[in-house]
């Protein structure tokens, strides 16, 4: 049964009402502000009202000599501000919306490259294409992102599989390795060597990404070039993240991209662990409909993609 979301959220504070707490701050007190504002001086009183009952503080001292803000009414007036710059900056976009369409590109991307690659090709599109499209990044499991592109609901895809759909065509970005990973107190990682036999890792308590995912795909096919099977009906999450934070606080295993955990490897808060006979090598794949009509942006940032992609 679905649950209303919007039970227990606070009552946002209108931006009227933040122009006006803005102002007394700027001026000195509501009077000054409703002058600065052409609104009356009962109007602001009353707004600056609703805005403390909204955020629950006492924002105005109002006295017999007039109003001045309390300390917590400056502090919120210093992060109103902030609000309203970024409304002005929405309202700025929107505007050039207008004025002229932008291009829009539809990308659909594997975990782990949205999450570690995808960014860094963000920042570089603006500064490299002709003109900055407008991108819609969709994040699924790998065969997921094939099934999109091929359904033509995003213009290109990328994958970590081992293979690619028929119907699609395909180019390597670059090369990645998968790595067995476990916490800090495992027993392998207190090994001299830390490291596991095939026949260890599938009797480990193992957690992995779920059915259709690249990661996934790739230990399978190595498992099976080795010899050996993935046990049935393990523990899968859905994410990079939540892998990472089930193998750190538990005697649990499980396999990621070397690029997902670069950082945790060096903090010491994860572990590699070295698997003699298992080889997870994998190429990351940009994806498109074989036959598609490319348009000059969606070309663009194939062509950026491709160019920037490591040696």
């Amino acid at each position: 049964m679905g649950q209303d979301q919007t039970v227990g959220r606070p009552q946002r504070a209108s931006l009227a009402a933040l122009e006006v707490l803005v102002a007394s701050d700027a001026h000195g007190s509501i009077s000054a502000a409703a002058r600065a504002l052409g609104i009356s001086q009962p109007s602001a009183s009353a707004t600056m009202r609703r805005l403390e009952r909204d955020l629950g503080l006492e924002l105005v001292a109002r006295t017999s000599r007039g109003t001045t803000l309390t300390d917590a009414g400056r502090a919120v007036a210093t992060w109103a501000q902030t609000v309203l710059d970024a409304s002005d900056r929405f309202q700025q976009g929107v505007a050039a919306l207008r004025e002229a369409p932008t291009p829009r590109v539809r990308l659909a991307a594997s975990m782990t490259i949205a999450e570690h690659l995808v960014p860094r090709w963000l920042t570089q599109i603006g500064a490299e294409t002709s003109r900055r499209p407008d991108v819609e990044l969709i994040v699924r499991n790998s065969h997921d992102v094939m099934d999109l592109v091929l359904a033509d609901d995003a213009d290109l895809g990328f994958v970590e599989g081992a293979s690619v759909r028929r119907g699609l065509r395909s180019r390597t970005i670059m090369r990645d390795t998968l790595v067995v990973i476990v916490g800090p107190q495992h027993p392998w990682a207190r090994r001299r060597t830390p490291r596991a036999s095939l026949a260890e890792l599938v009797a480990a308590r193992l957690v992995i990404r779920e059915e259709g995912s690249g990661t996934r795909d790739i230990l399978e096919h190595g498992l099976a070039a080795a010899g050996v099977h993935l046990p049935d009906h393990l523990p899968h999450l859905g994410s990079t993240a939540a892998l990472k934070t089930a193998v750190q606080y538990s005697d649990t295993v499980t396999v990621l991209s070397e690029l997902a955990v670069a950082d945790d490897l060096a903090r010491g808060s994860l572990v590699r662990i070295e698997v003699p006979g298992l080889a997870l090598d994998r190429r990351l794949r940009l994806v498109w409909k074989d036959g598609a009509e490319l348009s000059a942006p969606v070309r663009e940032i194939a062509a950026l993609v491709t160019a920037t992609r490591p040696a």
